[in-house]
């Protein structure tokens, strides 16, 4: 029997029923794929406690301690290891100094830290703190990087790979300017900054092509005032001269194997199944645990006190808004919400503000800034300093009641600068792109990013930067009870470490987060307490929901955060000079407004 083909009616209608049926299978696929992912996300932020032995040794691997905070179950699933933060990671070690089950440390120091010299200052003294208790640390790695080596110096034992080295050389600085490649492009940045900021250099990267003097006076003093501050920590716990290790570094005598051994940098060469029976015969320790498992047990371990103190994480660029899905910025929206939820929690006794942060945009900033001042009037406000609290990031810690930093600490900078591109010259020359404008006034297109500012527009931003300059002055004069002539002769934009910066009155004491929760519970009249942590981690259910759901704000902003979910998995050692280069122009591509940040991200490389 001969079948009749369909008539153009009924061609359609099957064809718009296939497209149904098939969207309505893909998006089955597609929820049963995010109902999968869930779980299993959620599996793996689920972690168990570990069983831990007599005689056990921890792990403290350096290249598996990343960030303050510890990542939660849906940033975590995007890297290929198993991290811990940093605090999670001091609490740990504390906690193995008074548990009979842990005989001692091994240190390994192979891979790429990410610890800035700030974080490897604490990490070291914790480290230092637990020798001194009477438990042996032991190091290890087939090449020490700088800072590597100088977070390994306290162990009671040196020990490096027979074909290892040890990348003793000093420091040094390297600023990557982009003014070149913007004129190839034909595009203008136009740098707006007081006049008086000379030392502000962030914008300066777009638009010199070598250091100015003032950039090149306050990385010489900073760098300077770390590696001293590094060398006399080294040299005390090997029982060496400064001014040998100085010449060590001069001549790279101490590089190779054999150098290192000389020179006393190290104890032993040996090959790492050689440390493991030396930890069994020598030191007792039958088992190896990874520091990541031990602080889950430590963080498991239940705080009965009824009193809490506070720690409010800012860690990354400040920016504006909340975080959707996962971030690693410091959203003014949601510090301002957490500093509010501390001071108005009755458990809560005082509020320990960890500050890790090159600074951003200004106005997230003065939010911060106001709701520092608003939760100290309620309970002492204590600052933690990690790497860095520079800029946006020294404005929100300078009402504090005590500001408490690291000797390697990078801070102040205190000032403001704008950034507006003009990409007139790319549109016209490099992709044959014209503009035409109708105004009703005579400053209407005056801001627009394909022509130079005009004479009022740029009067009007120098003038806002100026005002908020001032501003930003007065703020920290208040905070640290100085005239604002004082603080102007040490702000100008100037970055100082921790060491330097207590001399001028910008930092109270040095210590870590233990000596500002210390201080914290001293101010607040209290003996135990319990941590609670803020901003309060979200679910990944809840994360996935922002990600994916109304909490994205476009395709545009959903591409970006998946692809810098992607970027975890990428190595950090790999096309560093891209990457910085992507950081930096991304960032000022995404700010608005006036900023108030560093443009360095110091590595102790």
């Amino acid at each position: 029997m001969e079948r009749k083909p369909l008539n153009f009616g009924m061609t359609m209608l099957a064809s718009a029923l296939g497209i149904v049926i098939v969207s309505a299978i893909g998006g089955l696929l597609t929820f049963l794929s995010m109902i999968v992912m869930v779980v299993s996300l959620g599996s793996m932020s689920s972690e168990s406690t570990t069983v831990v032995k007599p005689d056990t040794f921890l792990t403290v691997d350096l290249g598996r301690i990343s960030g303050d905070r510890t990542a939660s179950g849906l940033q975590a699933s995007f890297s290929d290891t198993k991290t811990v933060g940093l605090i999670d990671a001091v609490n740990a070690i504390r906690a193995a100094a008074t548990d009979s089950k842990v005989t001692g440390i091994l240190l390994k120091a192979d891979g790429v830290s990410t610890l800035s010299w700030g974080s490897g200052t604490e990490l070291r003294d914790a480290l230092d703190d637990f020798r001194e208790g009477g438990k042996p640390v032991v190091a290890y790695a087939t090449g020490y990087s700088q800072g590597g080596y100088y977070m390994a110096s306290l162990a009671d034992r040196i020990c490096l790979h027979p074909s290892g080295m040890i990348d003793f050389r000093g420091m040094g600085a390297e600023v990557m300017y982009y003014k070149d490649l913007l004129d190839k492009l034909g595009v203008e940045m136009q740098l707006i900054r007081p006049e008086s900021c000379a030392y502000k250099s962030a914008g300066e990267v777009y638009t010199l092509n070598h250091m100015s003097d003032a950039n090149r006076e306050q990385i010489r003093a900073y760098i300077g005032s770390i590696w001293r501050t590094a060398v006399a920590t080294i040299a005390a716990s090997r029982g060496m001269q400064e001014a040998d290790l100085n010449r060590i570094a001069d001549d790279l005598s101490g590089y190779m194997a054999d150098g290192a051994l000389a020179n006393r940098l190290v104890d032993t060469l040996c090959f790492e199944e050689d440390v493991r029976r030396m930890l069994k015969d020598e030191y007792c320790g039958r088992q190896l645990l990874p520091l990541e498992k031990y602080a889950v047990n430590v963080k498991a371990q239940p705080n009965k006190s009824k009193d809490a103190i506070a720690v409010i994480y800012a860690e990354g660029n400040v920016v504006d808004g909340s975080s959707h899905g996962f971030g690693t910025a410091v959203y003014g929206d949601d510090i301002v919400k957490a500093l509010r939820e501390a001071a108005e929690d009755k458990s809560v006794k005082a509020i320990v503000l960890r500050v890790n942060s090159p600074g951003g945009q200004a106005t997230a900033s003065e939010s911060m800034t106001h709701a520092v001042i608003a939760a100290r009037e309620q309970k002492p406000v204590i600052v933690s300093m990690g790497d860095l609290a520079a800029s946006a990031g020294y404005e929100m810690s300078c009402m504090a009641d005590v500001i408490v930093a690291q000797p390697t600490t990078i801070t102040g900078s205190i000032g403001v600068f704008g950034t507006v591109p003009n990409v007139g010259k790319l549109m016209r020359q490099k992709l044959g792109l014209n503009t035409d404008t109708v105004s009703t006034n005579r400053n209407s297109n005056s801001l627009s990013g394909y022509r130079p500012l005009s004479p009022a527009a740029m009067a009007m931003m120098t003038k806002n930067v100026e005002d908020f300059y001032k501003v930003f002055v007065g703020r920290v004069a208040e905070g640290r009870h100085m005239t604002f002539d004082e603080v102007h002769r040490i702000a100008r934009g100037r970055v100082w470490t921790g060491a330097d910066a207590i001399a001028i009155g910008l930092v109270d004491t040095l210590g870590g987060l233990d000596l500002a929760l210390g201080i914290a519970a001293e101010r607040a009249g209290i003996g135990s307490y319990k941590v609670k942590e803020f901003p309060k981690e979200k679910d990944t259910f809840t994360q996935l929901s922002e990600l994916f759901g109304e909490g994205s704000d476009d395709d545009l902003n959903l591409l970006a955060k998946m692809r810098t979910a992607l970027r975890w998995k990428a190595s950090k050692h790999d096309m560093k000079a891209l990457d910085r280069l992507e950081r930096d122009l991304l960032f000022v591509a995404e700010s608005e407004g006036l900023q108030a940040r560093l443009p360095y991200v110091l590595v102790a490389e």
